[in-house]
């Protein structure tokens, strides 16, 4: 006897349209961001299109929030994987409503309204704390690497950029030479284009005195915030200004021989990474309530210890109480 299957007929058309929200189960992730972002103001969004008038159609700013939102939630932060998704995704389906902007549209959406969207942090705590979820108790401070934008081939030590600005110097030196007599000898010589090896050399020396500059800077200030001034000859002194024993190892504002700075992205700074070695990078910290475990508050720094991030915490604290204050007086 044949099994009796169900009914399984994929080109069969339907009589009228499904609603979206059924297509997902009750408390699905998908409907919690929806309401959510219902419950947020978005004023902020609009302005940049209203000045172009009746004609111009831009996706609806809540759509592109919520897909963005429901893409990090679910770890999906690629402009061009969200875009796929909104084909092949349910979830991502029914947030967007047959919405299929492209990905160079939610890169833009992005970039254009970084503000806007750090902004909305403040109006999700406050509703959090309307649901309850939020305490003004004891939270939790962490902290991740975030890999930086840039190579850690594209960096370089302070003593390598002293020896590296010698050799540019003379390297330019020898160039002058050559062009003197380039008349004299242009036909033993095999052709060059001294001008341009000259500027390639420049550029690159300028680009090492600006950041041998970043990091004296960057000392200066470390130096200063241990009690340094440029006229201590090395010395330590106490509150009265005396000499109280010892000696620096290094001249105010002189960085170590290994500190190095990065030519791509210069406040990046060099961490370690889960598994071993080092990368530029940034640190991220949370601080995270310890009752419903929610985020109320968030920094990238660029500090390779976690040490003295406790400020994360005070400022996440002081932006809940502000927004407390705000919300009971409204």
């Amino acid at each position: 006897m044949a099994a009796n299957y169900l009914p399984y007929e994929p080109q069969q058309m339907l009589l009228l349209p499904e609603a979206l929200q059924e297509w997902l189960p009750e408390g699905h992730l998908a409907h919690f961001i929806s309401d959510a972002v219902d419950g947020l103001d978005l004023g902020a969004f609009h302005p940049r299109y209203d000045k172009d008038g009746p004609r111009n159609q831009p996706f609806h700013p809540a759509m592109m929030v919520k897909v963005l939102v429901y893409g990090y939630a679910t770890g999906v932060f690629s402009s061009r994987k969200i875009a796929r998704k909104l084909h092949e995704d349910v979830a991502f389906r029914v947030l967007a409503a047959h919405n299929f902007p492209a990905h160079r549209t939610i890169r833009d959406f992005r970039a254009f309204h970084l503000k806007e969207l750090s902004d909305l942090f403040v109006q999700v705590v406050r509703l959090a704390r309307e649901m309850g979820l939020v305490k003004l108790g004891t939270i939790a401070v962490d902290g991740t690497k975030v890999k930086a934008n840039a190579s850690r081939h594209k960096a370089m030590s302070y003593g390598h950029m002293l020896k590296a600005e010698a050799e540019l110097k003379a390297q330019i030196e020898a160039l002058l030479n050559k062009a003197r007599a380039a008349d004299e000898a242009e036909k033993n010589e095999p052709e060059l284009d001294i001008p341009a090896e000259i500027a390639r050399r420049q550029d690159r020396l300028n680009a090492i005195a600006a950041a041998r500059a970043r990091l004296e800077q960057r000392q200066r200030d470390a130096d200063l915030e241990r009690g340094r001034s440029d006229d201590d000859d090395q010395k330590p002194r106490g509150k009265d200004g005396k000499p109280k024993g010892g000696r620096y190892k290094r001249p105010f504002g002189v960085p170590e021989d290994k500190d190095q700075d990065n030519f791509t992205d210069p406040d990046s700074r060099i961490m370690q990474r889960a598994g071993g070695g080092f990368d530029p990078a940034y640190n991220g910290q949370t601080a995270v309530d310890a009752t419903a475990h929610i985020i109320v508050a968030a920094e990238l720094i660029n500090n390779t210890s976690d040490a003295r991030e406790g400020s994360v915490a005070i400022s996440g604290l002081a932006t809940m109480r502000q927004c407390f204050q705000s919300r009971s007086s409204s």
